[in-house]
C-alpha cells in the first residue's frame, strides 16, 4: 500500500508535538522531520517524541539534512558530522533514513579541488556510517536531472544508499529557479521515470492546491510514473504555497492524492 504522509517543514510554525497530533487528526500514514525540528537531543525528550509517534500510529519515515559536500574540505567535514549526527538521532528514533542533498556539480570545489572526487567520497563516507547503524541515505535532487542522479547513485555504489524523489525540485520544474516556471527544455517528468524505480521515499510537493487540485504539477502523471515503478512507499507531502492556513493545504493535498491513489491504498 502507497502511504501518505507529511514532512514538518510544511506546517513549521506548530511545535514537533502538534506536528505530530495534526497529522493523526489529519488521517496520515507517517511523518518527516527535519533534523532541526527538535527543541533538544536530550534522550528523554526524544523518547517522548518516539513515543507520541507511536501512540498515534505514525512511523517516522527519513530525517532530513541540509547542505552539500561542495565547497572547502572543511565545510565538507562539517556537512559529514551533520550528517552523522543526524544518523545517530534516526538511529534513536527507529527511523531508517536520512536525507541528503544534491544540487548541480561545480568543476570545482572553494579550495580548488575537483568538486566529483570529494562529493562521492563524503557520500560514501557518511553511507558507510549509516550501514553500520541500520540506517539508509535518499539522495534528493535540489536541483538535478534524472541522469545526473544516477550517475552519482552508481559512483556511491553503496546498497544502502538511494534516492528521495522530490517531485517539485528538479532543473526546469515550477519548484526550481526561477520559482513557478517550467522550463521546456527539460522533461522533468522523464527525470522521475528514470528515479522513481530507486526510490525509498518520494516528497510530494505542493504549490496551489487551494482548488483541491494542484496546478503547477501533473499529479495524474506523476502517480502513473509511481505505480509503473511499482513503488509501494511514501508520499510525503511537502506544502510550499503561500497560503496562511498551511494546515488546511496539507488537507487538500492528502485529499488530492487520495482520490488518484484509489485502489493502491488499500
Amino acid at each position: 500500500m502507497i502511504k501518505i504522509g507529511c514532512n514538518s517543514l510544511s506546517l513549521s510554525d506548530l511545535s514537533v508535538e502538534d506536528f505530530v497530533r495534526t497529522c493523526y487528526d489529519l488521517r496520515l500514514d507517517s511523518v518527516d522531520f527535519h533534523e532541526s525540528a527538535f527543541a533538544s537531543r536530550d534522550p528523554a525528550y526524544l523518547n517522548s517524541i518516539k513515543l507520541l509517534c507511536l501512540r498515534y500510529g505514525l512511523p517516522i519515515g527519513y530525517l532530513g539534512v541540509s547542505g552539500l559536500f561542495h565547497g572547502t574540505a572543511g565545510e565538507r567535514r562539517a556537512h559529514a558530522a551533520t550528517a552523522k549526527a543526524a544518523i545517530d538521532l534516526a538511529a534513536f528514533l527507529g527511523a531508517p533514513l536520512i536525507r541528503l542533498f544534491c544540487a548541480t556539480v561545480p568543476e570545482k570545489n572553494g579550495d580548488g579541488e575537483p568538486a566529483w572526487p570529494a562529493m562521492i567520497a563524503g557520500y560514501r563516507e557518511v553511507a558507510d556510517y549509516g550501514a553500520a547503524r541500520g540506517v539508509s541515505i535518499g539522495l534528493q535532487n535540489h536541483p538535478v536531472t534524472g541522469t545526473e542522479m544516477l550517475r552519482i547513485r552508481e559512483a556511491v555504489d553503496r546498497k544502502n544508499f538511494n534516492f528521495i524523489v522530490d517531485t517539485g525540485q528538479w532543473v526546469g520544474s515550477p519548484g526550481s529557479a526561477p520559482v513557478g516556471v517550467t522550463d521546456p527544455a527539460h522533461d522533468f517528468y522523464a527525470y522521475m521515470e528514470q528515479t522513481v524505480p530507486y526510490a525509498t521515499g518520494i516528497r510530494a510537493k505542493f504549490y496551489r492546491i487551494e482548488s483541491g487540485r494542484e496546478e503547477w504539477l501533473d499529479y495524474e502523471r506523476i502517480v502513473s510514473i509511481i505505480r509503473n515503478a511499482d513503488y509501494n512507499g511514501c508520499l510525503s507531502i511537502v506544502y510550499e504555497g503561500e497560503q496562511a492556513d498551511r494546515v488546511e493545504q496539507v488537507r487538500l493535498g492528502a485529499a488530492y492524492l487520495r482520490g488518484l491513489l484509489g485502489a493502491d491504498r488499500c
